[in-house]
């Protein structure tokens, strides 16, 4: 089988990144599909398919081991998105889930770490755990994931937006069918 090339899109801070992905939502949720999961994240994988993501919130974090295991031996190869519910966006929980994250993915860094939804408060405080995080070299880029207008705006007004790399919308042919 042969790659496909995939278009790329340049992020503010010059990395570039594939604008196709694979996402792992209900992955990982039934043992019985488990290595149906693995073998269809490797196959998109050989096709050139190189952006993963997945999130500690998708089975309780049985995706990002189902990630794990797809990316076995190949995680040089893969710009590797997940996320951190809002549950754990405070600066001593953050650092917390992204350890648990880097645990269950099997890696040393996430390439990039996005806040899922807003559903908290302190903006500053969560960056601050953000920050911490990319110093040490265990997220390389970190966005937002599902954030309004507003909340994109309050989050610029906080650190000027210069951090933040991406915002992920959602966008499911499939689900855009049933929204119409």
């Amino acid at each position: 089988m042969s790659a496909t090339a995939i278009r790329r899109l340049e992020l503010p801070l010059g990395e570039s990144i594939p604008v196709l992905g694979q996402g792992t939502a209900r992955m990982g949720e039934d043992p019985d599909r488990w290595d149906a999961g693995v073998a269809a994240l490797q196959l998109g994988l050989d096709l050139g398919m190189t952006l993963v993501e997945t999130g500690e919130m998708y089975g309780g974090g049985a995706a990002e081991e189902l990630v794990g295991d797809a990316l076995d031996g190949r995680r040089d190869d893969v710009f590797l998105v997940t996320k951190v519910g809002p549950a754990h966006a405070s600066r001593r929980e953050i650092a917390v889930a992204c350890e648990q994250s880097l645990r269950r993915l099997r890696t040393e860094w996430i390439d990039l770490y996005l806040l899922h939804a807003r559903g908290f408060e302190l903006p500053d405080e969560t960056l601050e755990g953000v920050d911490e995080l990319l110093r040490t070299g265990r997220i390389s880029f970190f966005g937002v994931s599902l954030y309004s207008v507003a909340d994109l705006e309050e989050l610029v007004e906080v650190r000027d937006g210069v951090h933040v790399q991406t915002d992920e919308v959602p966008y499911n042919p499939e689900a855009s069918r049933h929204r119409a």
